[in-house]
């Protein structure tokens, strides 16, 4: 595997686990500007991570085997060039190329010094696509030049500063031809970009999109299912808290969840109308299908999911009984625990089926438990 392949690969690695932590802030970010997931500016801004990962680490990896780079190098070792140009000297030196003999002009293709010009051209070509579409007018591209120069020179410094002291002497040099190549490879994709972003909706269609949900009062089967996570998650780390504090027991923390759901999902949207802390998070609440109480609606729907969430914790409490192998009931201990299996197997499938015919339908079902509360998603005040 080359050196570009490996660095490639550990910025693939990164960003899939980075996609995993900025996943669900991406989500409330998203829902709350827009109002629904728009995929392509998705799919760009995690391209747009793996991209500038991939840049930074093709431009820092491998690392050197210590980090005394010094013993690895001469005295007189030069970690710098400030001439302009010195890419073509380099490409031109022994190499046979006639600039007057067009025929000879093939050889440039033979020469290292050539792809490593156009490696440090193309480096920064995607960045400039990037810029306009972050940018948006083409009457920017002398703030998009500056920022793709002031980007390639924070990548030389990086390097000549030995990655600011962790080395103590360069492993790879500052070069002049560097910061002109790359900020040209830049400057040239953000005049390429509109090639590659016609593959995309615009930023005015996403608008217009999200401008015709609000219209319409359209929640998303996502948005409410992005809401239970949050008020999920808030109750989990509570949970986690409190058994720091409290010693180990299952019962107890059973009691303590089952109260702590219920101030989430029945308590709090009793004060606020009908929204929990994740639907105010996303900026949607609920209401009657027919006008009737919110509040006695609001603590049905606290019931489905209190009795859907402790059926859950009572089967796995009896699938976690340990007996001797010397009682009576030890046969009778090992099929429990296989039918607690089981059963709690089925649930969660039953559960993710309906979940995902919720999401497939567009809006069109409803979460079981907003369809026994009589409740619909709302952004209207």
């Amino acid at each position: 595997m080359s050196l570009y392949t490996q660095s490639i690969m550990v910025a693939f690695l990164i960003t899939i686990f980075l996609s995993f932590a900025l996943f669900i802030p991406w989500l409330i970010y998203t829902y709350r500007k827009y109002g629904y997931l728009s995929i392509s500016k998705t799919i760009i801004m995690f391209s747009f991570i793996f991209y500038f990962l991939s840049a930074l680490c093709l431009v820092l990896l491998p690392f050197p085997p210590t980090r005394d780079t010094c013993s690895l190098q001469a005295a007189d070792t030069v970690h710098y060039n400030l001439r302009p140009f010195q890419f073509i000297r380099d490409i031109l030196k022994d190499s046979g190329i006639v600039l007057t003999s067009p025929s000879t002009w093939l050889y440039i293709t033979k020469q290292p010094a050539f792809f490593q010009a156009f490696y440090n051209f193309l480096l920064l070509m995607p960045f400039g696509i990037y810029l306009r579409y972050f940018l948006k007018k083409r009457e920017y591209w002398k703030r998009a030049f500056i920022i793709s120069f002031l980007l390639t020179l924070f990548y030389e410094v990086t390097q000549v500063t030995g990655v600011y002291g962790i080395f103590n002497c360069a492993y790879r040099i500052f070069d002049v031809d560097d910061l002109m190549l790359n900020s040209a490879g830049a400057w040239l994709g953000f005049f390429l970009a509109p090639i590659v972003w016609a593959l995309f909706p615009s930023h005015e269609a996403v608008q217009a999109k999200a401008a015709e949900i609000a219209k319409n009062d359209i929640v998303k089967p996502l948005s409410i299912l992005l809401a239970i996570i949050i008020d999920l998650f808030i109750a989990q780390l509570i949970l986690v808290v409190v058994g720091a504090v409290v010693p180990n027991n299952s019962i107890f923390e059973f009691f303590i969840k089952f109260i702590m759901y219920m101030l989430l999902f029945g308590l709090v949207p009793t004060i606020t109308g009908g929204a929990t802390i994740g639907m105010k998070v996303l900026r949607f609440t609920m209401t009657s299908v027919k006008g009737n109480s919110i509040i006695q609606k609001t603590w049905r729907r606290c019931f489905a999911i209190l009795a859907t969430i402790s059926l859950l914790e009572m089967i796995a409490i009896l699938g976690q009984i340990k007996l001797n192998m010397d009682s009576p009931f030890y046969v009778l201990q090992i099929v429990i625990t296989l039918v607690a299996f089981m059963a709690a197997l089925l649930i969660r499938l039953i559960i993710i089926i309906h979940v995902a015919r919720v999401l497939i339908s567009g809006g069109k079902r409803h979460l079981f438990i907003d369809e026994y509360a009589g409740l619909v998603a709302t952004r209207k005040k």
